[in-house]
């Protein structure tokens, strides 16, 4: 049994949601499976004692109505200290709601928000609370849209390149053809000493997948992200088992709950597990995710929102690295002061700055705010 309480005298007072829709710099963009022209960002603040921590995750508008209309009267009054028992009363509330997604989501943006009012109330950076394991976290660059032309291509991977990021995910699986081309323009751009991934989206079936793999290896590629539908567990053992050797296969962006990422990695259908803070239920879920890893000596690698992660992430025992991904990049650096830009391809936790180290520009995000 747990209750909700501030034992520790440090009660939350006050919880506010907001949450706003940032269109994308090209008309469109695409992957293997999705086309979107906007990105919504849920935020959520938390105070105590005069003092206010942040936290937010990439989700649908619904996920800030949730967190208005059902959980935040929950979090008055939770003790800031007790981010256990916190995030157990969150995920026994949304039980009837059905756990994974939008609710996963909320628990998210809220777990965030309490570690760094923590965080803050003990004056302390995130990672120092959580218990540092590094001092920087590696990234790599994510973006590469299939709705980019060559050129646009070619231009951010030279971009990263020169901010001295060594490794480069494009997406792949809107024509198959088409993706060994881009493939092979990226490889000719980055030159052999930097790292290729691709990332499907699940776009390709068990078969297609496996030969789309074989021509990717003759272009060095060395990650292989949801070659197939996350959903499809055995079709990853499969891509795993007989992927060409020096090439990963990868997943985990939609694990909403532990037992998500579990069930993965107990099929051992990932070389490589991914875990998102701002989806699998916060930094506690974060931090699960690496225990589950750390249980089964497999590499841990965060998805997107690389400010959000780089404390937590300089945290894990099984970091691999963090996803450098440019939607979210670009937002964070829109909209947060304090937002991390890579030195050496490594992202630096600011330890002079409490918590997550972010403050949210509520004047310049105004005109976003839905």
């Amino acid at each position: 049994m747990f209750t909700v309480g501030a034992a520790s005298g440090a009660a939350v007072e006050q919880v506010a949601v907001s949450a706003y829709r940032i269109p994308t710099d090209q008309p469109n963009e695409s992957d293997g499976t999705l086309v979107w022209d906007a990105t919504t960002l849920v935020l959520v603040e938390v105070k105590s004692g005069g003092v206010t921590g942040l936290g937010y995750t990439y989700a649908d508008e619904a996920t800030a109505r949730l967190i208005d209309d059902t959980l935040a009267d929950l979090v008055r009054g939770m003790d800031a200290m007790a981010t256990a028992a916190n995030w157990k009363c969150l995920v026994a509330k949304v039980r009837n709601l059905g756990r994974s997604g939008v609710a996963s989501m909320a628990i998210s943006a809220i777990d965030n928000a309490l570690w760094d009012l923590k965080a803050r109330l003990l004056d302390q950076p995130l990672v120092t609370l959580v218990g540092a394991a590094r001092d920087s976290a590696p990234v790599y660059g994510s973006g590469g849209f299939t709705s980019y032309s060559i050129e646009q291509l070619l231009r951010q991977l030279g971009d990263w390149l020169k901010e001295g990021i060594l490794r480069a995910k494009i997406k792949v699986g809107r024509d198959a053809i088409d993706d060994v081309v881009r493939v092979r323009a990226a490889r000719a751009a980055i030159g052999e000493q930097a790292e290729l991934f691709v990332d499907a989206n699940g776009a390709y079936d068990r078969k297609q997948a496996l030969a789309q793999a074989e021509r990717f290896a003759e272009y060095g590629v060395s990650w292989f992200e949801e070659p197939v539908p996350y959903w499809d567990i055995d079709g990853l053992r499969l891509c795993r088992d007989r992927a060409p050797a020096g090439m990963e296969i990868s997943v985990g962006e939609y694990a909403y709950e532990p037992n998500d990422l579990a069930r993965l990695l107990d099929a051992q259908a990932v070389d490589v597990l991914q875990a998102d803070a701002s989806r699998c239920e916060g930094i506690t879920g974060l931090l699960i995710a690496d225990a589950l890893c750390e249980a089964r000596a497999v590499p841990l690698s965060t998805h997107c929102a690389p400010s959000l992660h780089a404390h937590p992430a300089c945290a894990l025992k099984r970091l691999r690295h963090i996803e450098y991904f440019h939607d979210h990049v670009r937002i964070e650096h829109m909209l947060f002061d304090g937002a991390l830009t890579p030195r050496d391809g490594a992202l630096y936790p600011d330890l002079g700055r409490p918590g997550c180290g972010l403050e949210f520009k509520h004047v310049d995000a105004r005109k976003f705010a839905i």
